[in-house]
């Protein structure tokens, strides 16, 4: 390893430079990644930790190999899959596997399912992996709960014995100076769960007020008539339902009886209700940028109604003049346009022309 290795930001490169660079650096660092998996492979089997005073690999890999918690158990967890399986070396080099759904895959592969299965994961994401297992490795559902978390556990303070210089008769009693109270830590919020367990079908964890607890019961007994065991999912289910008929409604006018509208004024920033449910249904509510390489944005987060042909300049809305964008390619276009804004000494901002 080389001694103050030096590492400057690549200003220099054109964007297609950038681009071109970034994908290179990625693959040799998969690369990389799958010797460094097949060389622990087989430092695990020869057990070469214990003689190097660690008493497991994971250690090993925190403390001599610097990496953290997470970086060592995916890769020792690869490292053992792949012992089983050599040909997840060469998927992990070909980039078709990532090692977190090498991971994920690792528990289910047997010799009859591995040619099979790692082919139907190729290219996926972690959560398409864990969808594919539960199709068709289906777990039973989980029973609904609401139970209180305990509270946090605070460790009393130690009584604090100052010594005095100045007055060494002091009494124990008298030089005593009690301890400012600790602050309550306050509960680490727990990560919620959405795990797919078969064919449609999912477990969802999270952790709640006690104020969201209490609209949820009140939510089964106003709907025992129609809900008999009380169900969360299916109240859950009911009120998410409504939510998104609301906030369709607010955001993209979405209605089944639509009203005749008169449109917005020539010049106006308004966007008419008939032209939002237009754009929203033909966008399918998805950002609609397409980048130079045909890909397509698909976020449907943060979606913005966006000016084809800028507003600044004339652009009216109408629907064929519309699409939805996502709040950051909304921005990107605009700044394509006008140019990106500079911050200048008295704290505002001014555009600059487009390079």
């Amino acid at each position: 390893m080389k001694d103050n290795m030096k590492i400057d930001i690549p200003s220099h490169l054109s964007d297609a430079e950038l681009l071109a660079e970034v994908t290179t650096l990625a693959g040799r660092e998969r690369e990389a990644t799958a010797h460094l998996v097949a060389h622990l492979a087989e430092l695990d089997a020869r057990r070469l930790y214990l003689s190097a005073g660690f008493s497991s690999l994971f250690t090993y890999c925190m403390e001599v190999l610097r990496l953290s918690e997470a970086e060592a158990y995916n890769r020792i967890e690869a490292a053992r899959a792949a012992r089983r399986f050599p040909v997840l070396l060469d998927r992990l080099a070909e980039r078709s596997l990532s090692l977190t759904t090498v991971c994920v895959l690792a528990a289910h592969l047997t010799p009859d399912n591995c040619e099979e299965l790692l082919a139907a994961a190729s290219g996926k994401s972690r959560r398409a992996v864990e969808e594919l297992l539960a199709q068709r490795f289906p777990q039973p559902d989980v029973a609904s709960s609401v139970r209180k978390l305990p509270a946090p556990r605070v460790v009393p303070a130690q009584p604090l014995a100052v010594a005095s210089a100045t007055a060494p008769s002091m009494t124990a009693a008298e030089a005593y100076v009690a301890p400012p109270a600790p602050p309550v830590p306050a509960a680490v919020p727990r990560r919620a769960v959405i795990a797919p367990l078969a064919r449609d079908r999912y477990e969802i964890r999270f952790t709640a007020s006690a104020e969201t607890c209490e609209k949820l019961r009140l939510a089964q007994d106003m709907l025992r008539h129609a809900v008999p065991s009380g169900d969360a999912a299916e109240v859950i289910d009911r009120a998410l339902t409504v939510l998104l008929e609301d906030l369709a409604r607010k955001k993209f006018a979405a209605t089944d009886r639509p009203r005749a509208s008169r449109g917005a004024a020539p010049g106006s920033r308004y966007v008419a209700a008939k032209v939002r449910r237009a754009v929203w249904m033909r966008d399918g509510g998805r950002c609609a940028f397409v980048s130079k390489g045909e890909r397509r944005c698909n976020e449907r987060s943060f979606v913005e109604f966006h000016h084809l042909d800028a507003y600044g300049v004339g652009g009216e809305a109408t629907a064929e003049t519309m699409e939805l964008r996502y709040r950051a390619h909304n921005n990107y276009e605009a700044e394509l346009f006008y140019g990106r804004r500079q911050p200048t000494r008295s704290g505002t901002s001014s555009l600059s022309p487009p390079s």
